[in-house]
């Protein structure tokens, strides 16, 4: 966003947008000081996330006039971190490059945030800084953040690393909203409640407690979906006994198979592999699958496939799993979780056998898959004759925006989706 005066032009720095859970960032780093000139795309920050670590590029050409959040500073999405003076000109003497009075040259400042010495002066090192959420951790299972080694950007100890002590067994075991969970179910955990309940007169026995910042930002953009599109979902039954063979053979999850089914349906469908902003409807030749990924008490993270079309379901898989141990990681990039044409969330392998999800912004459709479930069912063969027989069958359930398609394509979708899937 750009604002002016009569003096200077400046353009806004702020805090990106990094996935529709991530409701505030905290600055690691600035690469670039106050007075410095900077080209556009050009990193001058880097700021962390519970779930991302990522550098803050220039979006513009010119000079970094001002500083507005400090090294160690956790600021809400949107917020501005930095103005840059675009009609500055390369070469401007400016406050690091400006002479003394005695004609010295004054020492570079420090970049904001850090231990504030002048360069040359010292050398002893800058204390360390850790986010608000790693401290509040740390404070409820007193835990001597000192002594905590950091997996971060230049040792910084990320929330991974605190609850690994938390837990004692490593990272902390999460689950995906896909059939890849642990190994081995996750043991009960007594944990300290991460907000405490304001005083308040007790209401019918119970306690309140604030949202977490992360569930409000979650909650904000399934509202804005919901205010936005005309949803509407359609639901249709799928026999998944050849996926089911197929599995046998492969050991891979019912997911990579569906996935590679929507690829190849979307293809035909291409109306549904696109996205609505405002009046402009846009379609796209690639399919860049965005996979829903639960991060329990972390929220929820959209990673995306990019030209999904180009692999086969082992490919899928693989990256799929890959996606999914990297969110729990927090290593995620913003091109990662930015940028899908199509999503699907499959809440199923924890049983759910039918829902209506929530329709991820600007995508005009979101596929939901559900449990596979054993079931009595009439199939024909050959001959024409009906019969019972046992099947494991699932529900197929779409989330689709009507101010860019109609129920006939939705359904038409869907069954071109089953007949790939029945194939």
């Amino acid at each position: 966003m750009s604002s002016s005066s009569t003096e200077t032009t400046f353009v806004d720095v702020t805090m990106p947008q990094m996935g529709v859970s991530v409701a505030e960032g905290t600055v690691v780093e600035w690469k670039k000081q106050v007075g410095d000139w900077v080209q556009a795309d050009e990193i001058i920050a880097s700021i962390s996330t519970d779930k991302i670590d990522t550098d803050v590029e220039s979006p513009a050409t010119g000079r970094l006039q001002e500083v507005l959040v400090d090294v160690g500073t956790t600021v809400e999405v949107g917020t501005v971190l930095a103005k840059i003076a675009t009609d500055a000109k390369p070469g401007e003497p400016h406050v690091s490059e400006a002479e003394t009075g005695t004609g010295e040259a004054t020492a570079a400042l420090g970049a904001p945030g850090e231990a504030g010495e002048l360069q040359g002066d010292t050398t002893e090192k800058a204390p360390r800084k850790y986010s608000p959420v790693v401290m509040r951790i740390a404070a409820e299972h007193n835990i001597d953040l000192d002594k905590v080694t950091g997996t971060g950007r230049g040792g910084r100890v990320r929330k991974q690393d605190v609850m690994a002590l938390v837990d004692g067994e490593g990272e902390p075991p999460m689950h995906i909203e896909s059939p890849y969970r642990p190994d081995e179910p996750a043991k009960p955990k007594t944990r300290k409640p991460r907000f405490e309940a304001p005083a308040a007169e007790p209401s019918a026995g119970g306690q309140s407690a604030p949202l977490s910042r992360m569930r409000q930002s979650i909650g904000a953009a399934m509202v804005q979906s919901l205010q936005t599109a005309a949803t509407c979902t359609t639901v249709i039954e799928a026999d998944m006994s050849r996926i089911e063979a197929e599995r046998v053979k492969t050991g891979l999850t019912y997911l990579p198979y569906i996935a590679r089914a929507a690829i190849e349906t979307l293809r035909e469908f291409p109306a549904l592999n696109a996205t609505l902003e405002g009046e402009a409807l846009t379609t796209y030749d690639g399919v860049h699958l965005g996979i829903a990924v639960s991060l329990a008490e972390g929220g929820l993270i959209v990673p995306v496939i990019r030209d999904a079309q180009e692999l086969a379901p082992e490919g899928l898989a693989a990256r799929i799993k890959d996606l999914a141990k990297r969110a729990r990681a927090g290593d995620l990039s913003p091109d990662e979780v930015h940028g899908g044409t199509f999503t699907i969330t499959n809440p199923g392998g924890y049983g759910s056998i039918m829902a209506t999800p929530v329709i991820n912004q600007p995508q005009v459709a979101i596929l939901d898959t559900e449990a596979v479930v054993k079931r009595p069912v009439v199939v024909t063969d050959d001959l024409g004759n009906d019969s019972i027989a046992i099947r494991p069958m699932t529900y197929l359930c779409m989330s689709w925006d009507h101010r860019a398609l109609d129920g006939a394509l939705a359904a038409q979708f869907l069954a071109a989706l089953r007949a790939r899937i029945e194939a």
